[in-house]
């Protein structure tokens, strides 16, 4: 089966924990995009809820689709965000943030009682770091931001280049908050929470991608034979 196929049998399958009247964090990125679809066919059955999209590119779709739209301050606290994921792990640890979305998609889903992830089983890792950890900063002070960010993944005993992340025509990739983005290509994270927290003491540093005990679960497809067989790791309840 392609990527398509199982993004949106594990979207279709977050599709059946959502419920009438709930408000509902709607992820970034293509497989969070195949869920809104689904979604969507279902606001147009009838089904009434409200979602709270984690970017700009989610808000346009979410309401080209007739899904009804909400901020964070309108509605502070969400039921459940369904969100995809660069990689993961057994312990549902995340890298996100390949679509420069990481600090929308982290404020929703800690705002939420309940985050579940939703992937291609590709994406499930035994250890995570072979994805570029996205780290957001602040233009302001760049070059010494930069330069602390390589100390303090050094200090989590990683290593790998960090570069600024680009456009296609080599412009500085600017996030639906006005900041930069700063991709850690380290190949391996031997100690995640470690390297969150040394990222975390930086000054300039916006937000990072390491989601760490954020998720309650993942719904990963994987191809057996021409049809999606869906795994769950963690619990849905």
């Amino acid at each position: 089966m392609s990527g398509p196929d199982l993004r949106r049998a594990a979207a279709a399958r977050a599709l059946d924990l959502v419920e009438p009247g709930m408000r509902l964090g709607l992820g970034s990125g293509s497989t969070a995009a195949a869920f809104v679809d689904l979604l969507a066919e279902r606001v147009r059955g009838g089904l009434d809820l409200v979602g709270v999209p984690t970017s700009e590119a989610t808000r346009a779709q979410a309401e080209a689709a007739g899904i009804r739209l909400a901020t964070l301050d309108e509605v502070p606290e969400l039921d459940l965000t369904i969100d995809g994921a660069d990689e993961v792990d057994d312990s549902l640890r995340l890298i996100k943030g390949g679509g420069a979305a990481l600090l929308r998609e982290k404020i929703v889903a800690c705002a939420s009682r309940r985050m579940v992830v939703i992937a291609d089983a590709a994406k499930r890792v035994a250890t995570l770091g072979a994805f570029p950890l996205p780290v957001e900063v602040n233009p302001f002070g760049l070059a010494a931001t930069h330069r602390a960010v390589e100390a303090a993944v050094a200090a989590a005993g990683c290593t790998g280049p960090v570069s600024l992340r680009r456009t296609a025509d080599g412009r500085p990739l600017v996030t639906d908050g006005g900041h930069h983005i700063l991709d850690a290509r380290l190949g391996a994270i031997p100690d995640p929470e470690v390297l969150g927290a040394g990222l975390w003491a930086v000054p300039g540093v916006v937000e990072h991608g390491l989601f760490l005990g954020i998720a309650d679960a993942a719904i990963l497809a994987a191809d057996r034979g021409g049809r999606a067989e869906v795994t769950v790791l963690g619990s849905l309840a």
